[in-house]
């Protein structure tokens, strides 16, 4: 059997999201065909984890700029575990991205071995990023951007339209979601999946879980909220409170979207609470559920959740791209509304989890199959 070529990505950001999704690909490429755990489906239109090729990579950061992509994402401030260590260079140097919005003001003056180290090179331009786009071959752009990076983000979701490639929001910015591009993406006929990357087993998903539980076992939920803590440099952003305002709109409209009957904002509260240095990327989750059962007798429910943040997003980033690839194969264009809404938070509609779930097995259902039916060499638009 012939091997496919590989889905071409580009990553904007090379954080420790990027660096788990990075050390996946050859942890999976090494053991294909020995079952894929952490993932939707060991294929995905015929891909598997390790049939994923980073092309291009975009940074600011001084430790990661000009260096091969496979060095970079061990560099500090990137702190997740090392489970696919000793990588072969790549062959791809991380280039200077976009500055914008993309750093907080309090993380210049931050320890830099924590934070961050400016490079001293100029912002790129877009024009800059598209001709990289292009050069490199890529068929997908990520974003990694911070949380907070309103005009980042939204700068590559640009290069991306006007590279003609395909668009993955794994950030809290909302793009997706935003009906103006979502008819821009679909205009010119290139797949997106956002807004806001679910974890596999994360808070975001157990508080649904939970929240969808006592909705169907007729348990009132009366208050809820869910705070969270952790030691990476997302965490260390988020302490600046200007730059949560979407962060905390997504998680807590994911865990209303399942209520039974729509909680009022006083008695819901779901966000990150603080920076603790010593947990790098581990993240811990603390989630109170007060509810009433039958006669109003009350009830409360309370648990910890203890994971390492960027391996448990990396396998969700694996089955997007891979959906995404399989929309341009099949020739189809703008928000992949299952995908959106199974793995992320704040999907352009909301559906419960198996609802959600049903969605995206139907699209990989038939996208394979239009996939199969009509197979084209596929050419970046051109603006």
């Amino acid at each position: 059997m012939t091997k496919k070529n590989p889905i071409k990505i580009a990553i904007a950001g090379v954080g420790n999201c990027a660096s788990a999704l990075i050390q996946g690909i050859h942890y999976y490429a090494a053991r294909d065909g020995e079952g894929a755990p952490g993932l939707m489906h060991e294929k995905i239109g015929g891909f598997g984890a390790g049939d994923i090729a980073v092309v291009a990579a975009f940074d600011i950061d001084a430790r990661k700029v000009g260096q091969d992509v496979n060095r970079a994402i061990f560099a500090a401030p990137n702190c997740t575990t090392v489970f696919q260590g000793n990588l072969p260079d790549s062959g791809v140097t991380v280039s200077m991205g976009a500055t914008l919005d993309g750093i907080s003001e309090h993380m210049l003056h931050a320890n830099p071995a924590r934070s961050f180290v400016r490079a001293e090179e100029p912002d790129a331009t877009r024009a800059q990023v598209v001709n990289a786009l292009r050069a490199s071959g890529a068929e997908i752009l990520l974003n990694y951007m911070p949380v907070g990076s309103t005009q980042a983000a939204r700068f590559y979701a640009e290069c991306a339209l006007e590279a003609g490639v395909g668009f993955i929001n794994n950030m809290p910015v909302f793009i997706a979601s935003e009906p103006e591009y979502a008819r821009r993406f679909a205009a010119r006929g290139l797949p997106i999946i956002g807004d806001d990357i679910k974890s596999q087993l994360g808070a975001t998903i157990v508080h649904r879980v939970l929240t969808d539980i006592f909705a169907r076992r007729g348990v009132k939920l009366v208050h809820t909220y869910q705070i969270n803590t952790g030691g990476n440099t997302d965490f260390l952003n988020m302490k600046n409170q200007e730059r949560l305002v979407d962060k905390k709109i997504s998680k807590t409209e994911a865990v209303q979207a399942v209520t039974k009957t729509r909680l009022e904002d006083e008695d819901i509260h779901v966000g990150p609470s603080d920076y603790v240095p010593w947990q790098k990327d581990n993240k811990v989750a603390f989630i109170r559920m007060e509810g009433q059962l039958f006669g109003d007798v009350p009830m409360n429910l309370e648990l910890r959740l203890s994971v390492e943040d960027s391996p448990n997003s990396a396998g969700v980033a694996i089955d997007m791209i891979r959906c995404c690839k399989l929309a341009l194969d099949a020739g189809v264009g703008g928000v992949l509304a299952g995908p959106s809404a199974f793995l992320c938070k704040h999907p352009p509609v909301q559906y419960t989890d198996d609802i959600a779930w049903a969605m995206v097995e139907e699209f990989i259902r038939d996208a394979s199959a239009q996939a199969a039916a009509a197979p084209a060499v596929r050419s970046p638009a051109i603006a």
